[in-house]
């Protein structure tokens, strides 16, 4: 029996945002599904938290088994680490699309500023980022994203939450297989180098012609990976849980100092 395969979306999305892949793994006879995280799609109103999101996760791979392969994009990346580095026994193997970036450096200077003029406009700019996607997002990929409706509203809590993640203890703290995989236009490739050194057992894949949205841009591609990653990490040992199982994920330590990339 294949190994179960749990998907995880980004900031403002849902678990609709993988229905090309959901619709090909399925096919395919893979047991898959995508979990809303606290704040988004069928959850929203509810509060934000990372340790909220990794409980969000770690009920997915409940509900097909005992492990799993986790994936997951942009913020659904930084999710998706945290969740190895808490539970490496119930994570198989992970993949992170579009987070090689630190978040403290990074999220600030991305999101913090469009966020706050956004909460300007009387929808919180739904409309706009309704029409970006649209314009942006080829095929079904549109509809995948704005089904599950996009929560404007979870933005700020979600910034305040990642930033303070260290991502690369986390990645450090988990020794299973690692697949980072970023759009070749995306800017959140800043730091790919360091992501790839953090880990025990990684691998960095570009995808041409693919942006932030690289599961959208290029679905097949992803999809593809996702089902070569799941068959790779199947053959992995189970690892015994930790002694004090449900870590709470790393945060950053604000001694570091990280060198300009």
């Amino acid at each position: 029996m294949s190994l179960p395969i749990v998907l995880v979306h980004g900031l403002r999305f849902s678990g609709s945002m993988w229905r090309p892949q959901i619709d090909q793994l399925t096919q395919q006879g893979r047991r898959v599904t995508a979990c809303d995280l606290p704040g988004h799609g069928s959850r929203r109103g509810e509060p934000f938290s990372l340790g909220g999101a990794v409980e969000a996760v770690l009920g997915a791979i409940d509900d097909l088994g005992d492990r799993a392969l986790v994936a997951g994009l942009s913020l659904g990346g930084f999710v998706s680490i945290a969740t190895a580095a808490a539970y490496p026994h119930r994570v198989a193997g992970l993949v992170a699309a579009g987070c090689t970036a630190r978040p403290a450096q990074t999220l600030a200077q991305v999101y913090r500023i469009p966020t706050a003029l956004l909460d300007r406009l009387p929808d919180k700019g739904q409309a706009v980022n309704e029409r970006f996607h649209r314009l942006t997002l080829r095929g079904d990929g549109a509809e995948a994203v704005l089904d599950g409706g996009l929560a404007m509203e979870a933005a700020h809590a979600v910034i305040d939450a990642v930033a303070d993640m260290d991502v690369l203890g986390a990645l450090s703290a988990y020794d299973g297989p690692v697949w980072l995989i970023n759009g070749s236009r995306d800017h959140f490739r800043i730091h790919e180098k360091r992501f790839l050194d953090a880990c025990a057992d990684a691998r960095l894949l570009n995808i041409p012609r693919a942006g932030h949205l690289v599961s959208l841009d290029q679905p097949e591609n992803v999809t593809r990976i996702i089902a070569d990653a799941a068959d790779v990490a199947s053959l992995r040992r189970p690892q015994p849980p930790p002694r004090r199982p449900g870590a709470t994920p790393m945060l950053e330590d604000p001694t570091h100092q990280d060198p300009a990339p």
